[in-house]
């Protein structure tokens, strides 16, 4: 519960509130407890807040239909028409590729999901010590998508070296796909730095529904 601001004031209204308290009873918000204490007994009498249905995009807009201006306003804040979506309550993200910018050769881009003949095969190769970083194509569809996170776990000779993760954010559907670049990495240097790696890479929003994972293979080699 947050803190009640009090107003300052000086010696003689102090006097005065002193004088009150002690002529008057005591109101229902004298203090935080009889407060906490009939939040309670609502609680008790009442029953938990229950929310209300959880509702498509769709039938978000249509309830607003015959508000042209709000229904308009609302097609153009979430980037879809209402032609554009259906009753689906889950959103769903589509990937469609995943690129590697590099120093070392520019931008790298595998079309998802990726085929069974590329299963095992290394995607790209880096040269120890270069800056990354990976690159996504996806689409959004139904209905907004919250929290959307990564996870990025990478082994070497089957022991974890390295995993990262972070958030992407919120998701409205929209025609257009969305690009988003994960942040930039560096591949570690040495001769123990070299070789072939295995990693997973898995997307997951706030409602804990996965909705890519990607297992790969990259390699790095000695510079120059």
């Amino acid at each position: 519960m947050e803190d009640k601001q009090q107003e300052q004031a000086g010696p003689s209204s102090l006097i005065d509130n002193t004088k009150q308290q002690i002529t008057e009873k005591p109101s229902h918000n004298v203090s935080e407890d009889e407060e906490d204490e009939e939040e309670l007994a609502d609680h008790i009498k009442n029953g938990p807040f229950v929310p209300g249905p959880l509702l498509s995009l769709k039938e978000q807009i249509e309830k607003d239909k015959e508000d042209e201006s709000l229904r308009r306003w609302k097609e153009k804040l979430l980037g879809c028409l209402e032609s554009d979506l259906d009753g689906q309550l889950d959103p769903e993200v589509k990937f469609h590729s995943i690129g590697i910018l590099s120093e070392d050769f520019g931008e790298i881009v595998t079309p998802l999901p990726v085929e069974d003949n590329q299963n095992g095969r290394t995607l790209f190769t880096l040269r120890e010590g270069s800056r990354y970083q990976l690159k996504l194509q996806f689409s959004v569809m139904h209905n907004l998508v919250s929290g959307l996170t990564y996870s990025n776990t990478v082994w070497k000779g089957g022991l974890q070296v390295d995993q990262s993760k972070g958030m992407l954010g919120t998701f409205a559907p929209q025609k257009e796909p969305y690009v988003y670049a994960l942040k930039e990495d560096t591949t570690p240097s040495g001769a123990l730095a070299r070789g072939v790696y295995s990693a997973k890479l898995k997307f997951e929003d706030d409602d804990k529904r996965c909705h890519m994972e990607l297992k790969y293979l990259f390699e790095i080699k000695k510079s120059g």
